[in-house]
């Protein structure tokens, strides 16, 4: 590092036409440069290299002993400095990417046809999807994973977040609860109940959990489950309720032991998105697979049509 500090690589060009044409008007022509910047530059590698690189004899001129190994390591070395600085290219069909996102079970929703069109144009790839924990976004910082897919909830800045598509909670309750001839729940109904919760962070379903907190509002827990997908399956028979995204009940609303009802307005919504670290922005693949997620999750129904349907 001590020698490259005071080499001016801009000379690099001109080195390589002069070994290989060994005759400065002819590299200069080659480097396209005049006659007299190569001529300057020549002076200046000779100063660098403490070499006289090219010698007059009558049949022209010469290499000297240095410039011939100089020459044979500029050969090597000259086309992979060209790979270095040239525009990569990316073909998924036959890249070999390895791929780390993660994300709760909730990504059903959209990740099986996520993976069947990465393995279908992408097929050497690999793909390690990881289950959410309390330290993910840790995890992103540190490289252990590339993606998340998570409910907005708190704005983590250091990441770069895109939205994807949009959810709504329901309430689903046994069919004989008490509340499950209501056309919807209030808030205050909805508080005085005891619940379901899907512990994605610390026991917390944080999607819901916060917006009751703004409201200064909270909901007593009957059953703590990990997964939305257990959680379902514990209602009928209790007077449990339980509030999940409304894409997670395709199989659900035929089941006469259920009752599907609109959550309280003041938890509905839900906002899905993606996330990734800054210095991702740029990597080919990983532009690649968020383009997949993107087409993937365009695709997906309309909410509020499919479930009225």
């Amino acid at each position: 590092m001590v020698h490259m500090e005071r080499v001016d690589l801009n000379l690099l060009a001109p080195l390589a036409a002069l070994l290989e044409e060994r005759h400065v008007s002819r590299a200069a022509e080659v480097a396209g440069m005049s006659q007299p910047a190569m001529s300057r530059a020549l002076q200046r590698l000779r100063d660098t290299l403490g070499d006289e690189l090219l010698v007059r004899t009558p049949r022209g001129y010469r290499l000297t002993p240095r410039a011939e190994r100089v020459q044979r390591e500029v050969r090597a070395v000259l086309p992979r400095l060209e790979s270095l600085f040239s525009p990569e290219e990316y073909d998924p069909a036959t890249a070999a990417e390895t791929f780390r996102a993660a994300g709760t079970d909730y990504s059903r929703v959209f990740a099986p046809a996520v993976f069947q069109r990465v393995f279908r144009e992408s097929p050497r790839s690999t793909l390690h999807f990881r289950s959410w924990h309390d330290a993910i976004h840790e995890d992103l910082d540190r490289g252990v994973v590339d993606l998340l897919f998570h409910a907005r909830s708190e704005p983590v800045t250091a990441l770069r977040t895109e939205h994807l598509f949009d959810d709504r909670f329901v309430c689903v309750l046994s069919a004989d609860h008490p509340l499950a001839r209501l056309p919807e729940i209030t808030l205050d109904t909805y508080l005085e109940a005891t619940h379901v919760i899907v512990g994605t962070i610390g026991e917390r379903q944080t999607a819901i959990e916060r917006r009751l907190e703004k409201l200064g509002a909270r909901r007593r827990a009957g059953l703590t489950v990990p997964y939305h997908s257990l959680a379902a399956q514990s209602v009928p028979g209790t007077r449990l309720i339980l509030t999940l995204p409304a894409r997670l009940l395709t199989e659900e609303r035929s089941d006469p032991g259920i009752r599907i009802l609109p959550a309280p307005e003041e938890i509905r919504s839900l906002h899905y998105e993606m996330a990734w670290h800054p210095r991702l922005d740029g990597d080919l693949g990983q532009r690649w697979l968020r383009d997949t997620i993107r087409a993937v999750t365009t695709e997906l129904p309309d909410i509020d049509r499919e479930f009225m349907d």
